[in-house]
């Protein structure tokens, strides 16, 4: 029997910030569409703003569900297990908006996390409703430590190439609902001029 908290106290704020892991569910308007799950577990990506507000850090990747979801209707869920110690489940349901890159105020939000390589943006919860439950089907695991892949791997394609990576890639959702569709198109390369005109041509800097 799950417990409705009236916010996100000491006690819960202190559980999931422990969690290595947590989940994010969102969904498109009416019958049809594609539910989305996805798992969050890069360290250092998730930070509790106050009583009513969280925020994760939304590294570039191969998907733009969650945000998709959000620009058509904001609904969103996080839900936190306990893989270790006293079983308990914790879920936040609230209304959620992302800052990417390229907006005002992204810089203040992404301060808050010790893990940025990568990022396109930050999901900030407005939390509506904190509950928990007692976990009791959830298995114990042991956590074995983090890995060094997504972050790494978008940090060495560098800034042109996460975004031309999120051109291919992050435009649209599974049902076609535009996504992440704000990186700008790349600038065409400089016309180079013919060989042997210009400064560059035969005979240039001679002295």
């Amino acid at each position: 029997m799950a417990t409705v908290h009236e916010c996100i106290d000491a006690r819960i704020r202190a559980f999931v910030e422990a969690q290595h892991v947590f989940f994010v569910a969102t969904a498109p308007d009416g019958p049809g569409g594609h539910v989305n799950v996805s798992p969050k577990g890069v360290g250092g990506t998730f930070a509790v703003l106050d009583e009513r507000t969280v925020a994760y850090a939304d590294l570039t990747s191969s998907g733009a569900e969650t945000i998709a979801h959000l620009r058509q209707n904001g609904r969103i869920t996080l839900m936190f297990c306990a893989f270790e110690g006293p079983p308990n489940i914790v879920r936040l349901h609230g209304r959620g908006r992302f800052v990417t890159l390229y907006d005002e105020g992204f810089d203040a939000l992404a301060a808050h996390f010790d893990e940025t390589r990568g990022v396109r943006a930050v999901i900030v919860v407005d939390v509506e409703r904190v509950s928990d439950s007692c976990g009791y089907g959830v298995p114990l695991l042991d956590y074995r430590g983090e890995r060094d892949l997504l972050p790494a791997f978008m940090d060495r394609k560098g800034a042109d190439g996460q975004a031309e990576y999120r051109r291919r890639k992050n435009r649209t959702s599974l049902d076609g609902l535009p996504a992440f569709d704000m990186d700008p198109e790349p600038e065409p390369a400089a016309a180079r001029p013919a060989a042997g005109a210009g400064a560059g041509g035969a005979g240039a800097g001679e002295r």
